[in-house]
Order: structure tokens, then sequence, then C-alpha cells
């Protein structure tokens, strides 16, 4: 997701609706000019409100899959890690991860984000490509759907605060750190590198972060015993399903938004075809954990279902330009069927991942950054394959020193009583359903 500074020719179509105005005021710029610099501020603000969606689907997606003692706190997580989200990102995040000339690997520009005037002219707008507060406004949406992939993974066992804290320091270091290897133009970005929208940028960082975080904090209690998994159902399926059905629409400006242009008929026809590609890789993912549930289990999984579906949006993710409707219904279903396998062999390993984040956003992040070599001619296995290892490797280590730094300061999980009781009680004295006896 790259930022494209030059400006695109217009179709000719459209610019033939400025003749009025230009008959107003013969100086003022033509909307051959300033036509791409609106049409890609409004694909910004439409996708970044789209994105802005997903931070309610995983918001439902959780409170479904957690125990009702403790929906009330993933709720609190999810609305607080957005906000915290918004204030670090202005604060030093956005100049971190896009900081113009820099070593391709850090940039020291821990500057707040400023906004254009209000009223600009257009002969300014027809200076940059959008808005700067409608590109930040799309940029931010992505990080927060970062910090949400580790609240789920989390839930269940972890204190609050210090969770809040570890969203500070990703949201407004490691995430733009990593991110401007790539789409802030850094090595990545040189060494040709390819990721779209954001299946190892977004997902997979958001992955290993989890990933870390689970194997510090240690499984719920009784998960594991003598031997066997111990199932824990979630609360609430009809609010998983609607989660990921807020997920699912979403997704459409997370990946079509990342077209980052909207000013031609070529781009504005290949957001488009994201919006097939995005749609039939959920679809397929769907329908690939399904049908393997049935066939290894003899009943259908829901949770296996919703989580397919998801899986295959985030193999999609990392190119879903370029690959034809075939194409996308093939990546999303190896997507769909690596969360089936994948889950099982997590418990295997006593790592427990509440909502099926790791499977869901890093085993399938890594599968659609691997998946690009098979549609984009300029994409090399190799260079996908440093990508990976170099995020991987950053996010776990970075991710692994703050876990222990807050675990040895103040503790990241809590007592077994108050695992017992419920974070809702215990945490923040309220209960999600209080007319419900347990």
């Amino acid at each position: 997701m790259m930022k494209n500074k030059h400006l695109l020719p217009l179709t000719a179509g459209l610019a033939l609706l400025p003749g009025l105005a230009l008959a107003q005021d013969a100086a003022a710029p033509g909307f051959d000019e300033i036509g791409p610099y609106i049409m890609t501020t409004l694909l910004f603000l439409v996708g970044g409100f789209l994105v802005f969606w997903m931070a309610a689907g995983f918001a439902m997606l959780e409170a479904g899959l957690v125990r009702s003692k403790n929906v009330t706190m993933q709720l609190t997580k999810n609305i607080a890690l957005f906000s915290i989200a918004s204030i670090m990102y202005w604060l030093v995040g956005f100049n971190l991860m896009y900081p113009g000339d820099f070593n391709g690997y850090f940039a020291f520009n821990f500057v707040p984000t400023v906004l254009e005037p209000v009223g600009l002219a257009a002969a300014d707008a027809s200076l940059d490509y959008a808005s700067v507060a409608s590109d930040f406004f799309f940029q931010l949406m992505f990080v927060a759907a970062t910090a949400s992939i580790v609240s789920g993974a989390l839930a269940e066992r972890i204190k609050l605060w210090p969770f809040l804290i570890f969203v500070v320091v990703l949201t407004g270091i490691l995430y733009p750190i990593s991110g401007s290897w790539q789409w802030g133009g850094g090595w990545l970005s040189e060494m040709g590198f390819s990721d779209f929208a954001g299946s190892t940028i977004v997902h997979s960082v958001g992955g290993w972060a989890a990933l870390a975080g689970a194997l510090i904090l240690g499984p719920r209690l009784g998960k594991y015993k003598d031997g066997k998994v111990n199932p824990m159902p979630g609360s609430n399926l009809a609010l998983a399903t609607l989660g990921t059905f807020i997920l699912w629409l979403g997704w459409f400006g997370f990946n079509g938004g990342s077209q980052l242009a909207a000013g031609t008929v070529g781009d504005i026809t290949d957001v488009g075809r994201i919006f097939a590609n995005t749609n039939m890789a959920a679809a397929s993912g769907a329908v690939c954990a399904l049908i393997l549930t049935q066939v290894l289990y003899k009943k259908v999984d829901l949770t296996m279902v919703l989580n397919g579906c998801l899986a295959g949006l985030v193999s999609i993710t990392a190119e879903p330009l370029a690959p034809s409707l075939f194409g996308s219904l093939w990546i999303g279903a190896v997507g769909g069927a690596i969360v089936v396998f994948t889950v099982p062999f997590l418990d295997k390993l006593k790592i427990d991942d509440v909502v099926g984040a790791i499977p869901v956003h890093l085993f399938a992040g890594i599968w659609g950054t691997i998946a690009v070599v098979f549609y984009n001619t300029d994409a090399s296995l190799v260079t996908q394959l440093t990508g990976i290892v170099a995020y991987g490797v950053f996010t776990f280590v970075a991710a692994a020193v703050l876990w222990f730094i807050l675990k040895a300061v103040m503790g990241i999980r809590v007592s077994e009583e108050a695992e017992v009781t419920g974070l809702d009680t215990s945490e923040l004295g309220m209960e999600a359903y209080p007319d419900f006896v347990r």
C-alpha cells in the first residue's frame, strides 16, 4: 500500500464535467488537474470508514467467541485499543511510517501529523495525489486492525492495563517502523517485496505479536489438562457470525482502498476487480472449512467456517488485484484449509489462542504473501520470503521483549481466582449479561 505521489491522467468523460466551473474562473485548475485528487481522496474516505467498521467486527467476533464472564472485557479492550491507536498514530506513527527520505530502516521522525489548512485552494490541491487528512484517516484504520488481532488471541486471562500499554507501543512505534520498510519506501520496497494491502504488514504483524504474547502469558486455566484439550465454547455464536460478516464488509475498503488511486477508468475498474476477488476468496475460505470440518469431524464446526472465511480474506490481501476469480477462489480455499489444520496444531503445542487469530492472521497471512508470486510477475519468491522473515523476526522479538518487561514490572496475567470468576467482574466490576445466572 505504498503511496503513489504522482498525478494520474483523468478520463475524457470526467474531463467534461468542469465546464461551468471553468467559465467562472478561467485561471482555476481544470477538473483534469484536480479530478484525481478529488476521486482518490473520496476513495480514501469511503475505504477508511469501511475499514473502521471492521473495529465493530472484531469486537463482535471476540465477544461471541469468549465465555460470557469475559465479554465486557473484550468490548472494553476493543474500543480502548482503537482510541489509543488513533492518538498514537497521530502523535508519532503516521510520520514514522511515511517519513519521506530516510535510511530505509528507521526514521527519527517523531512529529505529530498536521492536516492541510481549512478551505484548501484548488491550485494547492492539484499539487498532491490526495488530501493529507484522508490519507492519515485511511492508514490509521490498518494499525487499529493490527492491535485487534492481539486482543482476541490473548483473551480471558490478560490484565487490561498491561495490554493497553502494549497497544501504545505497537501502534505508535512497532507497526509504523516495520510498515515503513515497505509502504514508506524502505529497504523491502527497494528490494521488490510485494504486499498490496497487508497480508504480512498488517495481519502477520498482529499474528506475530499475538504469538509472542500467548507463549509468555500461557494458556487459560483448564484448557490443557491430563493430555487432553478441553473445549471452552464461546458465549454467543450469533455475535461471532455478525462480527464475521462485518469484517467481510469492511475488507472491501481494506483491499479496495489500497488501490490508492481512483482518478482514471483503469484505477476505478481495478477497485471493482479487487472487490470481486476479495469476495471470492472469503467465500471459498468458508466453503473449504465447511467441507473439511464435515469430512474430518463428521459435523460442521461454525467457528471453523467463520475463521475459514477470515483466512480467505487474509490470504487474498497481499495480492487482490492480479488474480482471476478462479485464482482468488483457490487462494482463499487454501487459507480456509490452513485454519482447519493449524487450530488443532496449536492445541498440540499448548498455545492457547481463544479466537483463532494466529491461524487466521499469521499462518494465512504468510500463505497469502507467498501466493503473490503466482499472479504478480514482478514478485520473487526469495524476496517474498525475505519480507516474511524480516517482519516475523522483528515483530516477534520486539513484542516478546515488551511482554517480558510488562510481566516483570506490573504482571500481565490476572490471578487464578480472577480468571475463574471472570475478567468482567474481577477487572471491571460489571457483566455483559447481568440478568443471566451462570
